[in-house]
């Protein structure tokens, strides 16, 4: 019955040929080739899906990630914690036909030593032989590669929102421009070329990189050097637009995103705010004083809590 219901379904509302047929790798032996002979015997050997798109799993511990397991975590528990387009980012990493590692860190409650996946099941440390229960544990779980995925699209949302300050400021305006890097220039077309590929997406992102790097490097430049570099600035905000809506991912406003993700991080770290903020105040009155190192001894006790300080024209920020 299962292989005849998607035949029937199909044919009800996509009607005898359709584009595109989309399923698990498990499922093109027998499942998809069920589908076929059904509907191709029923309305002609050149009927049913144009196209098969065929994905990889999502792996936990070696293991596809299932309900029937019991090894899944729903997206609102994932995205309690992340920023949903660190979940995409996350995605787009790996090529949609491969495998995905979702990999999931959790640590003793009693003595923070690692489990491994056996003693995540059965709820107790091999270090110390603390019981715990798996709620408990659920509550301490980290996720790795989310991490990862998450200081990624950080770094990009950092580095958009210095670019639209430096031309926000209106610096270069009306003087003669240097020629825009190949790195930014290639960009689109790197991008452009991998999504042709079976739309390998992990590959666009990757196209990002060196562009990035670049537009740091002019940003980072001294200012009279910098403000030569105007257009390529513009040019390489203007080409993230577009690759943004091609993969959903850097178009949001970049302050509106990095204050959001700052939130999401001080609750999943557990950051005490009140702290932080009598912490920056200190620093900055230990600065308008000249005590300097009163001011690094206040850095140093941030950054030991997690808490990077930026320093600008406008003021002090700071980031986790």
């Amino acid at each position: 019955g299962w292989h005849i219901e998607c035949s029937a379904m199909s044919s009800q509302h996509l009607g005898a040929t359709f584009d595109i047929h989309l399923g698990g790798r498990d499922l093109i032996f027998p499942h998809h080739e069920n589908e076929i002979a059904q509907s191709q015997g029923a309305h002609g050997e050149q009927s049913y899906a144009r196209y098969w798109v065929h994905n990889g799993f999502v792996n936990f511990a070696g293991e596809k990630m299932s309900k029937s397991l019991g090894n899944f975590f729903t997206i609102r528990e994932v995205t309690a914690l992340y920023h949903p387009e660190v979940v995409r980012y996350f995605l787009l990493g790996v090529h949609y036909r491969s495998a995905i590692n979702f990999d999931v860190e959790v640590s003793c409650p009693e003595c923070d030593a690692p489990l491994t996946p056996a003693q995540q099941e059965a709820a107790r440390c091999g270090a110390c032989g603390h019981q715990s229960s798996k709620e408990l544990l659920r509550a301490r779980v980290r996720f790795p590669g989310l991490e990862e995925a998450d200081d990624r699209v950080a770094y990009v949302y950092t580095t958009l929102a210095r670019a639209r300050e430096f031309l926000g400021g209106g610096a270069g305006e009306g003087q003669p421009q240097a020629d825009v890097p190949k790195a930014i220039l290639e960009m689109l077309g790197g991008v452009d070329r991998a999504m042709h590929d079976d739309l390998n997406t992990a590959a666009a992102l990757a196209a990002l990189s060196a562009p990035l790097s670049e537009l740091n490097r002019l940003l980072d430049l001294p200012g009279k050097k910098r403000k030569k570099h105007r257009a390529s600035v513009a040019r390489m905000l203007a080409d993230l637009e577009t690759v943004a809506r091609i993969l959903g991912v850097f178009g949001r406003e970049p302050s509106a995103y990095l204050s959001a993700r700052r939130g999401l991080k001080v609750a999943r770290i557990g950051l005490d705010t009140a702290k932080v903020e009598a912490l920056m105040q200190a620093r900055q009155a230990a600065r308008a004083d000249k005590d300097w190192a009163r001011a690094d001894a206040a850095r140093e006790e941030l950054l030991a809590l997690g808490v990077e300080v930026q320093d600008g024209p406008s003021g002090s920020t700071w980031s986790v």
